[in-house]
């Protein structure tokens, strides 16, 4: 009996709320896991900034489509204030990925008006939410910071990324 746990691959992003993170890489076809919590890279960015970890098949969903979707789900290109709590990243786990992003990012940067600013990092460490605040939008769909924040970016899922969201 063949193990389908061997062939998932694990990559992290941060950028924005992590609720709003878990629930847009939940909403992937290849997507089989979604860790919501806080991590943390190298110095300068050891600091723990909200993220998730996305355990994936990468024979469904490939890096750059999880990248892409990343890029246009959070706000890449501002480098607002909070940026040491929604650092914006894609935290890597093997040197390849960490290439899959150097390739990525200019092919991606034409569908943006500013500098995309999101790094990749190496991955070093994570720190699981709360039990109370995984599963958030699953959870808590009418929430009002669902609403105002999560639905949105499912809607330019929807519309933008169609072929690559589970249909219900």
């Amino acid at each position: 009996m063949k193990n389908s746990k061997k062939s998932l691959e694990k990559i992290a992003f941060g950028g924005g709320c992590h609720w709003c993170t878990e629930a847009v890489f939940q909403t992937l076809k290849g997507v089989h896991k979604v860790e919501q919590g806080f991590i943390a890279s190298t110095a300068p960015n050891d600091t723990f900034s909200e993220g998730v970890i996305v355990h994936f098949d990468p024979q469904v969903i490939d890096i750059e489509q999880l990248l892409e979707v990343h890029l246009h789900t959070h706000e890449s290109t501002s480098n607002h204030s909070f940026r040491t709590k929604y650092r914006s990243a894609m935290y890597w786990f093997t040197p390849a990925q960490e290439s899959a992003f150097a390739k990525a990012v200019p092919t991606l940067q034409p569908q943006f008006s500013k500098p995309i600013i999101t790094k990749a990092l190496p991955f070093i460490t994570f720190k699981l939410n709360d039990t109370s605040f995984l599963e958030y939008y699953k959870r808590n769909p009418e929430a009002p910071f669902c609403k105002r924040y999560i639905d949105p970016k499912l809607r330019l899922l929807e519309e933008r990324f169609k072929e690559v969201i589970h249909t219900s």
